[in-house]
């Protein structure tokens, strides 16, 4: 016969939760560890964690912007007689022509996320083929994406990958990384961290400015930086809070990266920019999430530096 604690101990055990919970619904997924809350949405506005919905628990914290990680088009340098906008206060003179579209984030209209649970994780993951390819391409060039949450940490890893249906001689895709910033005269946020540029205070995104004004990046392939983290730290009624923080693995996929203002804080950045064959893959690997001071950013970084994938197989999962 059992001893009456040994039942009451198989009862405490039996009602022990997952360290991560998953909610859904027919629009969205919720993640929810002891550290973070966050948002996928499957319809709408698509691709990363949703808007506003990336919840910091030791600090009530959220994010500004519409989205982190979030997925645009395929791209190639120079311009061409396409619809993509030379407006300078939009994209500078920073000639550009479509590869393949649409823009992911406001044009999938609906993703149909996976879940999947492995080994002390939750990760999820999805996918797009590209349905409108620019003048001389054709279409059917495959994006996918993962996220992966952890238990005790306040941020997430992720990754994309695109597979091209075209040989491009240059191939670029766009990311907003972390995420844009919506403010008013820098009320929201108090400064931005750029790794290969400094601190640079709200202040100076009072008023609007083309990606090229400043604050522009362009890899150098003879002198490549050190980190790519691109940041910027709350504020909520008057005080300093925690950074949200984008973080490149690989600093060295990074072609272009802008941080200016365009009614936000306009937080874009391109990779690859290599030539590719069709059928050939490639991407890459971030961090993404809260931190308490740029030394903590760099000391997870530097921890982390290198991958350009997320791989997840028998029911564990890794950067490589």
């Amino acid at each position: 016969m059992n001893a009456p604690w040994l039942i009451i101990l198989a009862a405490v055990v039996g009602q022990v939760e997952s360290p991560i919970k998953v909610a859904q619904t027919d629009t969205y997924i919720q993640i929810e560890t002891n550290a973070l809350q966050a948002r996928i949405n499957k319809k709408g506005y698509v691709s990363g964690t949703a808007q506003n919905c990336l919840l910091d628990k030791k600090t009530g914290a959220r994010d500004l912007g519409f989205g982190l990680h979030i997925m645009d088009f395929l791209l190639g340098p120079g311009w061409k007689d396409d619809d993509y906008g030379r407006e300078p206060k939009y994209h500078g003179n920073l000639p550009k022509h479509y590869v393949e579209g649409p823009q992911i984030c406001t044009q999938a209209k609906q993703l149909e996320p996976k879940i999947i649970r492995g080994d002390g994780f939750v990760a999820v993951t999805m996918e797009f083929r590209f349905t409108k390819p620019g003048k001389g391409f054709k279409a059917g060039s495959l994006w996918r994406q993962t996220l992966v949450f952890l238990p005790d940490t306040r941020y997430y890893f992720s990754s994309e990958s695109i597979t091209s249906a075209n040989d491009v001689e240059n191939l670029l895709y766009r990311i907003d990384m972390p995420g844009h910033v919506k403010h008013k005269n820098g009320d929201t946020f108090e400064q931005i961290y750029l790794s290969y540029k400094g601190n640079i205070p709200a202040k100076e995104f009072a008023t609007d400015f083309p990606p090229d004004a400043k604050f522009l990046y362009q890899r150098n392939d003879a002198k490549l930086p050190e980190r790519m983290i691109r940041a910027y730290q709350l504020k909520r009624d008057g005080k300093v809070g925690p950074w949200v923080a984008g973080m490149t693995l690989d600093p060295t996929v990074t072609v272009e990266a802008w941080c200016h203002q365009r009614g936000y804080v306009c937080f874009i950045q391109e990779l690859h920019g290599r030539k590719v064959k069709a059928g050939e893959t490639f991407g890459a690997a971030y961090i993404v999430g809260y931190f308490d001071d740029i030394a903590s950013m760099q000391a997870t970084y530097d921890r982390y530096k290198g991958p350009r994938a997320i791989e997840i197989k028998d029911g564990k999962w890794k950067l490589r």
